[in-house]
């Protein structure tokens, strides 16, 4: 099968669950969201080993806000609850309260699943926190030296996928990088998902153990490394092919996962250049989540 020319591999890629709370984020310009935004979600590429994935799903303006300012939508992802109410009272409390100007509010307010992570953060004020309301939210005031902090009772989270993901091969680096950034920027469109990777895309995309270095959970995946194609048996790198970035995706549930990696691949093939399209599977012994590109086009 082609599309625009590219090659899509009839291959699948294999997503696994996990567990994600939605945070949204307000503060008085649009500078200051995105700085609180970008530091609640660092050191969260990938669980291989940061204690959380993270990324920004979408900036929002006053209009869809509780208290009426520029605010962005984040996702913190972990395997398990605890992990991730732990995750969110560390970077809400570290990276959020700290900011200049900002409050948090519930990103799912209807999930069942609710932690009461406003409630814990209302006693950094030692005291002098009170109750309040924003739009019908119970919510908290946290005094500090440049005014009030507000944060929401509690944030919700659902059980949803991660690693649904694409492979872009291309003729040159920056053909492979334009067609990679293009597809971030068209996923960024769809609601309920983010690509959790340094500005969503990987470069060094992994295989699950070592042929080695026994003692690393995860390494290069040499099949998928260009510049050593002819000395790996079985690469996957075609002759005409330089370089390849995979772009991985998180989502709230399965439709916006496979949205995502459809709207993603369509972006990515309009780039000249771009001589494949394929994914990154194990067999099925990853995850039960299994999205053939064939079918999502």
């Amino acid at each position: 099968m082609e599309l625009n020319g590219v090659e899509i591999e009839d291959t699948f890629a294999e997503a696994f669950p996990i567990k994600i709370a939605r945070v949204l984020i307000t503060a008085a310009s649009e500078r200051w969201v995105n700085v609180a935004a970008t530091e609640a979600t660092g050191f969260g590429t990938s669980v291989i080993m940061c204690p959380a994935e993270g990324g920004i799903e979408k900036f929002v303006t006053g209009d869809e806000t509780p208290d009426g300012r520029p605010g962005a939508y984040i996702q913190i992802c972990t395997f398990g609850y605890k992990s991730l109410e732990e995750q969110l009272l560390e970077r809400i409390g570290q990276c959020v309260l700290t900011a200049p100007t900002t409050a948090v509010f519930n990103g799912l307010p209807d999930a069942e699943k609710q932690f009461d992570t406003g409630f814990k953060l209302k006693f950094f004020a030692d005291g002098m926190e009170s109750e309040t309301e924003v739009a019908g939210r119970k919510a908290y005031k946290i005094p500090m030296m440049e005014g009030d902090f507000i944060v929401e009772h509690s944030i919700g989270a659902v059980g949803g996928v991660a690693g649904g993901n694409f492979f872009i091969l291309g003729d040159s680096q920056m053909s492979a990088l334009t067609a990679a950034e293009v597809a971030v920027d068209a996923i960024k469109k769809i609601e309920g998902s983010i690509t959790p990777f340094p500005g969503g895309i990987v470069a060094s995309g992994s295989k699950v153990g070592a042929n080695k270095y026994k003692f690393l959970k995860a390494t290069a995946n040499e099949k998928f490394c260009p510049s050593i194609k002819k000395e790996v048996e079985g690469t996957e790198i075609p002759d005409d092919v330089e370089a390849v970035y995979e772009i991985v995706i998180n989502g709230l549930n399965t439709d916006v996962v496979r949205d995502a990696m459809q709207t993603g691949i369509k972006a990515a093939v309009t780039i000249p250049g771009i001589k494949k399209i394929t994914a990154g599977n194990f067999g099925g012994s990853l995850g039960p989540y299994k999205f053939n590109l064939r079918d999502l086009l």
